[in-house]
């Protein structure tokens, strides 16, 4: 299942651990683009002018479905940075996020091998603090009510794991919802029985929506 992190880059996930005297700082932040992961790794940057490397990884799924890469070492010996952190992505099945591994050098070496494992720490760390949420493909539909109605009918769109996308409110409510797709027949069914089949949700197209892990 793909997942995503919540955090955004105004209150990004952070953790951090020392590593031989030198102290590996990880950050994590949900990003909607890569141009959007780079201004994040600029910020961490800034926030740390002192430090030697910063080293990230992004991926990110654009609206076709394509998968997007970005990494770099930052300094460090190729592969012992970068790599690292773009494999804990992989390895938690994240998208639309960025990761961002800082070092402050201690001045003892690690080899490869000991920054591999740091930056792959670090990346952990990171994301283990974060919010996280699983994105989970839904039906979006349209359900007309009265405003009477309105309240019981989002008590059972919440029942359904479901989420109100919009609303239009004249002399009646248009609701426009998502509901997860392997339930989306447990919710129609329970609108009918609620409102005595008076009420028909209009079934639109998919969006996927991340819904968060507790």
């Amino acid at each position: 299942m793909t997942r995503t992190i919540l955090n955004d880059a105004a209150a990004p996930a952070h953790d951090a651990f020392v590593e031989k005297k030198s102290e590996f700082i990880g950050d994590a932040c949900h990003v909607d683009d890569l141009d959007d992961a780079l201004m994040f790794v600029e910020q961490i940057r800034d926030m740390h002018p002192k430090s030697r490397h910063v080293a990230y990884a992004a991926i990110v799924t654009d609206d076709t479905g394509r998968v997007m890469e970005r990494m770099s070492d930052d300094g460090e010996p190729s592969g012992t940075a970068g790599k690292p952190i773009l494999d804990v992505l992989r390895a938690n099945g994240l998208t639309d996020c960025v990761v961002a591994v800082t070092r402050y050098f201690g001045g003892i070496l690690l080899g490869s091998g000991g920054l591999i494992r740091a930056y792959s720490t670090g990346a952990s760390l990171a994301v283990k603090a974060a919010r996280t949420a699983c994105i989970v493909q839904c039906r979006r539909y349209l359900v007309r009510l009265d405003y009477a109605q309105l309240g019981a009918f989002q008590q059972l769109l919440s029942a359904c794991d479901g989420a109100q996308l919009d609303a239009a409110f004249t002399d009646h409510v248009e609701v426009e919802c998502a509901v997860p797709t392997d339930i989306e027949g447990q919710f129609t069914d329970r609108v009918r029985e609620t409102f005595n089949a008076n009420v028909v949700p209009e079934a639109l197209g998919l969006v996927a929506r991340p819904v968060e892990e507790r």
